[in-house]
């Protein structure tokens, strides 16, 4: 049997886009979309955006001919790919794969942009070589099993996404099989991505998937170089899975490849909030819909999830009742719970109006989250949840296996097209911002990624409207 490194590699070196599905191709231009409005209204309002660029700067990737969403200067593909990364993922409201636990896009399309503008790549290419990058990244963190990665303190959308983002840029720069399973011997010594930071409150999670993006690229471009990386990255003895896994499934990683498309399979987030809290949070919407709960009214709630999902927004306790920091509330249960009761919804902007508000921060010490039962039997395959509140006015419970967003319950086009929006709008205005949803969602039209990803800028984008 081929080595598996050597079978995700001749899939990326030799995926045609005629050959993927239309509805495959056509859900990848609703997740780039998706990420390019994260990504945008990161860099102007996430507060680790400013110390990021004073260091890409000081580094020496802030010139050259690349684009940063929503930034009116240049970068160099590095530093274009870094950037671009840590804004997809530093509002937590990026897209996810439930059973594979990762943000799939935040560390490909970065990647793919940056090396198609560097060798002036059209959008059918792009589509094509980020649907590579997906289906490898998704199919490695299967192969590693989730749940034992985490536990071992990784972050899958990092690990496994720089081998995703060498695979899409490997595909753009037209590299050989041989010259991709080099890149990922390469990537294979980038893969990266601590969980301390729930720990701490740290920004890292946002900047580690930055560096796969950029190590992916890297990583790429090396090998398209002719530099060689280790051979059989993926299933060696010192290898990813066997490095990073205590009982991987190698098989997994190769599973129907160029079959079934786990691309699919990713889910778009209503909440900028760690996909785990989102089947409770939709639980706690509804009851407070149909029983016309206030907050006021409410003397306790408590919520089921998964074991998994319990160590990342759940516990301890304590902590996660007494958020200190956006970092804190992206990933405590008991914060965005309190603040979907009090809103109605969760929108970036309740971060800064709830993080310090006493009577959100007072309701948080009435939220417990546990592990529960029927949370636990369906994971990993639904990132589900169960609520139960317990008021003034009566008790009422429910579960939510499939939170809005999953393939099953995806957002509609009007949602999709309302959350990009209200993300790039305050700083693009309404036609620029139409302009570029209404390209991202025809690239395949578009004869140059630049074009398009100039749209983005603020300056561009008002210019060409008048606004």
């Amino acid at each position: 049997m081929e080595k598996i490194s050597h079978v995700l590699a001749d899939f990326a070196a030799n995926i045609k886009s005629e050959e993927i599905p239309e509805v495959v191709r056509e859900r990848a231009k609703v997740l780039i979309l998706d990420m390019v409005g994260v990504a945008l209204r990161s860099r102007y309002d996430a507060e680790s955006t400013d110390s990021l660029l004073r260091a890409v700067k000081q580094l020496g990737y802030g010139s050259g001919a690349c684009t940063v969403i929503g930034d009116t200067e240049q970068y160099s593909p590095p530093g274009a790919a870094f950037i671009n990364g840590t804004l997809a993922h530093s509002l937590d409201f990026d897209d996810t794969h439930a059973t594979a636990s990762l943000h799939p896009s935040a560390p490909i399309v970065p990647a793919a942009f940056a090396a198609a503008e560097m060798v002036g790549s059209d959008g059918n290419e792009v589509i094509a070589a980020i649907i590579a990058g997906y289906e490898i990244q998704i199919r490695l963190s299967l192969a590693l099993g989730p749940r034992d990665h985490y536990n071992r303190g990784f972050h899958p959308t990092a690990t496994c996404g720089v081998f995703g983002a060498a695979a899409a840029a490997g595909r753009i720069f037209k590299l050989t099989k041989e010259q991709i399973a080099s890149s990922f011997g390469i990537a294979l010594s980038q893969s990266a991505g601590s969980m301390q930071f729930l720990h701490e409150g740290g920004w890292t999670k946002r900047s580690h998937v930055g560096q796969a993006a950029m190590n992916g690229l890297i990583a790429a471009t090396l090998a398209k170089e002719g530099f060689k990386g280790a051979v059989d990255a993926i299933e060696g003895k010192a290898g990813f899975l066997n490095s990073y896994s205590p009982s991987p499934k190698p098989l997994k990683a190769i599973e129907k490849l160029g079959s079934y498309w786990h691309t699919m399979s990713v889910a778009i987030k209503p909440y900028p909030s760690c996909r785990y809290s989102h089947a409770p949070l939709d639980g706690i919407r509804m009851l407070a819909q149909k029983h016309e709960i206030a907050f006021t009214d409410v003397n306790s709630i408590t919520i089921g999830v998964s074991q998994t999902a319990w160590d990342i927004i759940g516990g301890p306790q304590d902590q996660k009742q007494n958020p200190k920091n956006v970092v804190d509330g992206q990933f405590s249960m008991p914060f965005c719970a309190a603040v979907v009761l009090r809103e109605g919804n969760m929108v970036w902007d309740d971060y800064d109006k709830h993080i310090n508000d006493p009577e959100t921060l007072a309701l948080c010490k009435k939220i417990t989250t546990m592990v529960g039962e029927q949370a636990e039997a369906e994971f990993p395959e639904n990132m589900s949840g169960s609520v139960k509140i317990h008021t003034s006015i009566g008790n009422y419970s429910t579960h939510v296996k499939l939170p809005k967003g999953e393939p099953e319950n995806f957002v509609t086009n009007s949602e999709l097209r309302a959350k990009f929006d209200g993300l790039v709008r305050p700083y693009l205005g309404k036609t620029p911002a139409a302009m570029l949803a209404d390209g991202l969602l025809a690239l395949e039209r578009e004869a140059s990624i630049k074009t398009l990803l100039n749209q983005s800028r603020p300056a561009q984008g008002m210019a060409l409207a008048g606004e």
